[in-house]
């Protein structure tokens, strides 16, 4: 195989997307679509949904909460029906949560962000992991993260502790699945563009009480490159990490941010 040929990820792979109705998750699976592979999405948003399989019919989907694990075992129903099995896993789900101090932050806010970002983790985990052992085609799990998972993030605590854990997640994942030959990497975004990244930079404008044009400045600081990512760079490195090319790649925590200095 030449290099080049290393570069795509193997055709008719089978690929399953949490949150995939929208933004990041449907970048990553129609990016996969495009690359030949058969693609079953998940997703709390109905019309999200449904905006994804009427632009790509081939692309199936389930209606879940990725937090509740009946939602994620009638997802795995359809997952059989509709793949037959799975080599991919792209566990997306994820919620910004409260913005604030510590102290002003509920206790239901936090249980919530636990609940949709890590513990959706170890749902879809705990129930792709035995069709991922059946998989001959260099299986994979991709946890999506965040730069807020290798950084400080103040005013955001229960975002980032919950990204900093998908991280100690994946590496343990990748000792423990590595002898059956499955790869385990997380992505961690930087800041993204979009609906999603607007609304926590008017909250976190909030908070500190000053504009939300001087707050979105205050984050384009931070970044060595001085822009933003976009959803398909994202789902670019998902794909990427798909590949033969990356066959060695795993135990990983890869930043796609352009180099966040500090949050």
């Amino acid at each position: 195989m030449s290099i080049l040929d290393s570069l795509r990820p193997a055709a008719g792979l089978r690929v399953l997307v949490t949150a995939g109705g929208a933004g990041i998750g449907a970048a990553i699976a129609r990016a996969f679509h495009e690359a030949g592979s058969s693609v079953h999405v998940c997703d709390v948003d109905r019309a999200a949904l449904d905006r994804l399989t009427a632009e790509t019919p081939a692309i199936t989907a389930s209606m879940a909460d990725a937090s509740v694990a009946a939602d994620v075992d009638l997802v795995f129903d359809d997952v059989r029906g509709t793949l037959g099995g799975l080599d991919v896993l792209v566990s997306n789900a994820g919620i910004a949560g409260p913005t604030g101090p510590i102290e002003s932050i509920d206790a239901s806010a936090w249980e919530r962000t636990v609940d949709v970002n890590l513990n959706s983790q170890y749902y879809f985990a705990r129930r792709a992991v035995p069709l991922l052992r059946q998989s001959t085609a260099s299986p994979c799990l991709i946890a999506m993260g965040s730069v807020a998972g290798r950084l400080g993030y103040p005013f955001r605590t229960p975002y980032a502790s919950t990204k900093w854990a998908i991280v100690g997640l994946v590496k343990s994942l990748a000792i423990e699945l590595g002898p059956s030959g499955i790869r385990a990497n997380a992505i961690l975004p930087g800041t993204v563009e979009g609906p999603r990244m607007d609304a926590v930079i008017a909250a976190r404008a909030e908070a500190l009480g000053i504009g939300v044009d001087a707050m979105r400045e205050r984050y384009l600081e931070k970044i060595s490159l001085r822009r933003m990512v976009t959803a398909n760079d994202v789902a670019a490195l998902a794909l990427f990490l798909c590949t033969p090319a990356a066959r060695n790649l795993t135990g990983q925590a890869i930043s796609i941010d352009g180099n966040v200095e500090y949050l």
